[in-house]
């Protein structure tokens, strides 16, 4: 593929890529930085890019990790340590520690729903949850990687269901 049919695809894919971004940042503005920051690491990195692969799965990837990446940024920045000697801020009254009893509820019940769930969902979850790629867990446990991602969102779905009263609004 030239350049210029990949540029081409690209701005193609733009108006699909659109929605995805807006769901992500909540505000149009953003939303258009965040579309045209993709675009460009797309044509920056157009040697990258499998012929014959999926061109939008690629650029959804793409969007979705520079989202997160911007968004750790913004974390790191909007971070304050207060180094100073003067102890004022920690001794504050406005500053609340709240029980950690709800804590410890919550996590009996997202053990006691997981538990419930059934192995052959729950081992592909749990791989997922600690790191994993589908195509890791695929090999490990000798099944398609299709598999893998249906189970998963089964496992997701009835933890979704047993822990329903935690569902804010």
């Amino acid at each position: 593929m030239t350049s210029l049919e990949f540029s081409f695809a690209i701005e193609q894919l733009s108006h699909s890529l659109r929605p995805f971004a807006l769901r992500l940042t909540k505000d149009a503005e953003d939303a258009n930085d965040l579309l045209q920051e993709t675009a460009l690491k797309a044509i920056v990195h157009q040697a990258k890019f499998a012929e014959g692969t999926n061109l939008k799965a690629w650029m959804y990837t793409i969007m979705k990790n520079t989202f997160i990446t911007n968004y750790q940024r913004l974390v790191r920045r909007n971070t304050f340590i207060d180094t100073t000697e003067n102890l004022h801020y920690l001794n504050a009254p406005s500053q609340v520690t709240e029980n950690l009893a709800y804590g410890a509820f919550t996590m009996d019940d997202i053990n006691k729903a997981f538990s419930e769930v059934d192995d052959t969902y729950k081992v592909p979850f749990l791989m997922y949850f600690r790191g994993f790629k589908y195509h890791e867990i695929a090999e490990q446990l000798a099944i398609p990687i299709g598999t893998v991602k249906n189970r998963i969102h089964i496992a997701r779905k009835e933890l979704k269901a047993r822990l329903q009263s935690y569902r804010k609004g």
